[in-house]
């Protein structure tokens, strides 16, 4: 589903990715591991479209991505979440989760000033949208905070927003950039059932970046570690963990 070749990305003198490789096949959980500063969210940036590389090229679904702009890459099926939360603070839950039915919006602004006949296009639209972002809401069990403002919600419950956002633009490859961050560990159990849920009820393919080795043991197909925008081992989560370059990396 997604191709990784001999991606590199330079800012300056500091080598951000060198030459980096790797395929992730449909139906995976694929993980990316390694310490602060390795180049993985440089990784889903240039994947993303929001940094074009220096060199190499992205692949999806045999189609090569590199360089498109982030909503070119939204429209192919990619979907990601951020490492710092990029909610829209003074909107409610259901508001921005709409956000996320942009891209699969055909009706213009013309049709939506008509949307006060319940039999226009415009109206129709509208309550297939709302009907989608419902059954995401019933997925990550966000019905308390359906109406309320984000900055009313704990930390733990605005990741959910932000993943059920993703969700919402209908992705066949989701990147979630530290999905666990922040949350405690009963919110990280709960985490878990939704990635796998996400994955076996909605066929969704998942890379994720995560630095919790517990939740990447109990979830992960396969395991790539990064140092230095380099691999330094791949394969299963047991495998990786046991290398000693990972070893390395994370304990000195």
């Amino acid at each position: 589903m997604l191709a990784v070749c001999g991606l590199t990305q330079r800012f300056g003198g500091l080598v951000a990715l060198d030459d980096l490789t790797f395929q992730v096949e449909e139906g995976m959980i694929y993980s990316i591991i390694g310490p602060n500063g390795a180049g993985k969210s440089t990784l889903f940036n240039c994947v993303c479209g929001i940094y074009r590389p220096d060199r190499g090229a992205v692949r999806f679904r045999e189609e090569e991505i590199t360089g498109r702009k982030p909503h070119q890459v939204a429209r192919r099926g990619i979907a990601r979440t951020f490492q710092n939360l990029e909610l829209f603070r003074h909107m409610t839950t259901m508001e921005n989760l709409m956000l996320g039915r942009h891209l699969h919006r055909r009706s213009g602004i013309w049709s939506g000033i008509t949307m006060f006949h319940r039999r226009s296009r415009a109206a129709r639209e509208e309550v297939e949208h709302r009907e989608r972002v419902e059954e995401i809401i019933d997925l990550l069990g966000l019905h308390a905070a359906r109406d309320r403002y984000i900055w009313q919600l704990p930390y733990g419950t605005q990741k959910l927003v932000e993943l059920g956002r993703a969700l919402a633009t209908r992705p066949s490859l989701l990147l979630l950039d530290e999905p666990a961050a922040g949350m405690n560990f009963e919110e990280r159990q709960d985490l878990l059932f939704w990635i796998g849920d996400i994955r076996d009820e909605l066929g969704v393919t998942i890379v994720m970046i995560e630095h919790n080795m517990q939740m990447v043991m109990g979830i992960s197909d396969r395991v790539l570690a990064l140092d230095f925008g380099r691999t330094i081992a791949e394969g299963t989560a047991s495998e990786v963990a046991a290398h000693p370059e990972v070893v390395r990396a994370y304990l000195g």
